[in-house]
């Protein structure tokens, strides 16, 4: 017993001997990096000159930069694009600035968004996969090197100050605590701040969110997108109040379009009887649409309908009333969300930021099938590779979206 001890001890005290090594190496590598002091220090206070190293900052009238960045939204449902939803922030945008029709993505969120912040191709920066099924094999670790840090860190270099607003998925799944490690989180890519949730996808009305490290008590919300406007304003207000010259970049990234299609009962309200034309009509007033705005050119042809997609005339009343409700609950969220993009921006305009902030609105991926070709009102039907049966969506037709 006395041995078992004495071998602990001896092997615990090595242990603090190598901790000790390995911080004095630290301290003296930081040391080698702290700037020269060029005061004076004498044998008095009086005679002494203090001196500090200058901040850096960024140019002078360097632009605040926002990336709204929306999940699963199609190419054709953007107003502006041609589509059918009511987008009228988001249209002004592009009225006032530049539309992209040829943008390259992959087929996932977590790729799409990290490949974004970071300027590469995805298997370059460990997500050639989606992060939450990372694999222990390169370029499928989630890992991504230092070598390609994202736009956040250099902008943090140069004295931004930087915010994470809404979803963040590329962190591996067994990272995702409050004892981390946070490598891989909006802390240690660039962002000051993170309200985020880790995953990749929410309840709109019942979020799970992450307060930079820390887990946000569960709790009701109006709506999630709501609660990112207002933090994203509270942040920009106090931001700009405090120092109004130095610049901010923000990611905000909502959760909207991905599901589940949660929305507030009046937006659905505003689209009842809206898409009761059906999917084959929607496709072709967008397309016509799209060449009326130059977006597609004037000889484009609608790809032909694929045979697992039944058109539209051949549905029986109750399939026609179901797939109408899914058009409008992910138009009342699409709609929502815009008003709330409209909310940041006219706080923008109220402080005198507007015209010297760069403002990116995209979406990741594209259009999503999760919810199989009947749509769901249960993603764990999808997730098990299930499709939903109809007479299921059916008996949840009332209570769709909320």
């Amino acid at each position: 017993m006395k041995t078992t001890l004495s071998l602990f001890l001896i092997g615990m005290m090595l242990v603090f001997l190598s901790g000790c090594k390995e911080s004095q190496e630290k301290q003296e590598a930081n040391n080698e990096t702290q700037p020269e002091f060029k005061g004076k220090i004498a044998k008095t206070y009086e005679e002494s000159e203090e001196w500090w190293p200058k901040k850096k900052r960024p140019p002078k009238d360097a632009p605040n930069v926002i990336v709204f960045l929306l999940d699963d939204v199609g190419f054709a449902q953007v107003g502006s694009f041609g589509g059918l939803i009511k987008t009228p922030n988001i249209d002004a945008l592009a009225d006032n600035g530049l539309r992209y029709n040829n943008f390259h993505t992959t087929a996932l969120c977590s790729p799409s968004r990290a490949t974004l912040m970071a300027g590469r191709n995805p298997h370059m920066i460990g997500l050639g996969s989606h992060a939450l099924t990372a694999m222990g094999f390169p370029g499928y670790n989630a890992i991504v090197p230092p070598s390609a840090k994202s736009v956040a860190n250099y902008l943090e270099e140069e004295g931004y100050v930087n915010y994470a607003l809404g979803k963040w998925d590329h962190t591996p799944l067994y990272e995702v605590s409050q004892i981390g490690p946070f490598d891989r989180w909006p802390s240690d890519e660039g962002f000051a701040h993170g309200y985020n949730f880790m995953a990749a996808d929410v309840h709109q009305f019942i979020p799970v969110m992450w307060d930079d490290h820390h887990p946000e008590p569960y709790r009701k919300a109006e709506h999630l997108d709501k609660d990112l406007a207002d933090r994203a304003i509270d942040w920009i207000t106090g931001h700009k109040s405090l120092d109004k010259e130095l610049p901010f970049m923000m990611l905000w990234a909502s959760g909207s379009m991905h599901s589940p299609h949660h929305a507030p009962d009046d937006y659905i309200a505003k689209y009842k009887g809206k898409f009761d034309m059906g999917w084959d009509k929607v496709r072709e007033m967008i397309l016509a649409n799209q060449i009326e705005l130059g977006i597609a050119p004037v000889n484009t042809k609608l790809s032909k309908r694929i045979d697992e997609l039944p058109s539209w005339e051949s549905l029986n009343d109750d399939e026609k009333k179901m797939y109408a409700r899914q058009l409008e609950v992910f138009a009342a969220q699409m709609d929502h969300v815009d008003h709330q993009i409209g909310r940041v921006i006219e706080t923008l305009k109220r402080i005198g930021e507007f015209d010297n902030t760069l403002i990116i609105v995209t979406a990741d991926n594209g259009a999503s099938g999760e919810g199989g070709l009947a749509g769901t009102f249960n993603e764990t039907y999808a997730l098990n590779g299930m499709q939903t049966p109809f007479d299921a969506n059916m008996r949840n037709y009332d209570n769709w979206g909320q």
